[in-house]
């Protein structure tokens, strides 16, 4: 990795220990997700009730839907940062994407049970969010110096993370003070949107725009860069071997019988853990490369598969959820931060966005064959398969990802 100022690409820039001061952008852009995803989340937490209770969708339709819109956010990606490149219009387009996701819930207030409206609020909080990811993404990236953008996506995410464990919290007090209406949960959390809208527009600076550069690469992809593309084939590799965060959640309850009224409390776990880990291994990506702790991440996922192939106890309920929380921590930011400098500053955000785009399909390549294998072979020999797949891709990821030494230089 690049570091600034010293003799070695990968020597820390700073005595080890030292504190480095998160840039003002860092910190809006880390309000800004805090507060929308409060919003998001408040919404997330009683759809499925609203949907299927209240609506009387079925499960199998609840699914398909969100399961659709899920994948399409994936795609959109790509559009939200090529467009964020074009002038370097990072913030417009980001911007753009959060108030599309906080008319979505004026949308769903709107809709009135009506199943096209629904539908169509849906699927415009989905195509907001891929949108505005990569350019904000992006925005961190430009914002601070290759040597510590591990910390910077730290700060950011541990405040995405905050804000996804206030949502459900906000969601059930206005439920509880409202006597279950939902529309008030759908009104507060537009509010809420907006208010993310408005601190993106008051304390987020445009990015600096870009020397022009040679229209041939402008035409250049991503993709012809060895050091970005060894990076994405890493990314890939290791997320085909991912199984989804539900099927572990699925396997715990199934092992220990726990009631359904206890099944949501899961995911708190990890998302704590994540929020506490997420800064102190942005900074260990910092002093050591980002390269290993990326792996590491994966180590400690593949430490969740072998927990559970292992009798299901109780210690068991702990010790996944933090393994979950430590693998998000060590690879959610970091690979930001790993292939951000390698991109040029004019294809920043479009890179970012295939990389993410590709991660996230390779995801759902995984899900799905593990639910195909559960399906098939039995829970037991599809996490055998899902386990021994994530430690062949670890192998073959380690030998692909940069060496550290050349791991991420600033691109020109």
């Amino acid at each position: 990795m690049y570091l600034a100022g010293t003799g070695r690409p990968d020597a820390p820039p700073h005595p080890l220990g030292a504190r480095r001061r998160v840039p003002a952008t860092v910190i809006a852009l880390g309000a800004v997700s805090l507060v929308t995803d409060v919003s998001s989340e408040m919404v997330a937490a009683v759809l499925p009730l609203y949907l299927v209770l209240g609506l009387g969708l079925s499960p199998l339709q609840f699914g398909l839907l969100d399961g659709m819109f899920n994948a399409a956010t994936a795609l959109v990606r790509l559009l939200g940062g090529r467009l964020a490149d074009r002038g370097a219009h990072h913030k417009r387009i980001a911007g753009a994407g959060y108030l599309l996701s906080a008319l979505s819930r004026l949308g769903l207030l709107l809709a009135g049970g009506a199943a096209t409206g629904i539908a169509a609020s849906l699927a415009a909080d989905r195509l907001g969010k891929g949108v505005r990811t990569a350019p904000r993404d992006a925005l961190i990236s430009l914002s601070c110096p290759p040597q510590t953008l591990g910390q910077a996506f730290g700060v950011h995410r541990a405040m995405d993370t905050t804000g996804a464990l206030l949502g459900p919290l906000a969601a059930f007090a206005v439920l509880w003070a409202t006597a279950d209406a939902y529309d008030a949960v759908f009104a507060v959390s537009f509010c809420a949107g907006l208010l993310g809208v408005l601190l993106l527009v008051l304390y987020v600076p445009s990015a600096a725009r870009a020397a022009p550069v040679p229209p041939t690469s402008l035409r250049r992809g991503a993709l012809h860069d060895p050091a970005f593309r060894r990076i994405f084939y890493a990314a890939c590799l290791l997320g085909a071997a991912t199984i989804g965060d539900s099927f572990l959640y699925l396997l715990l309850q199934r092992g220990l019988d726990l009631s359904p009224a206890l099944f949501p409390l899961l995911p708190l776990g990890a998302a704590a853990g994540y929020l506490l880990l997420a800064v102190p291994a942005g900074r260990i990506a910092d002093r050591v490369g980002r390269r290993l702790p990326f792996l590491a991440g994966h180590a400690a996922l593949l430490g969740a598969y072998a927990v559970l192939l292992l009798p299901v106890s109780w210690p068991t309920v702990v010790a996944v959820p933090v393994l979950l929380g430590a693998f998000y921590a060590s690879t959610d930011g970091v690979l930001m931060a790993l292939a951000g400098p390698v991109l040029p500053a004019h294809r920043r955000a479009g890179g970012l966005a295939v990389l993410q785009t590709g991660q996230a399909l390779a995801r759902l390549l995984g899900a799905a064959g593990f639910g195909a294998a559960w399906t098939f072979w039995g829970q037991g020999a599809a996490l055998w398969t899902a386990a021994l797949g994530l430690a062949a891709a670890l192998a073959a990821a380690w030998r692909t990802l940069p060496a550290p030494a050349h791991d991420a230089p600033e691109a020109p």
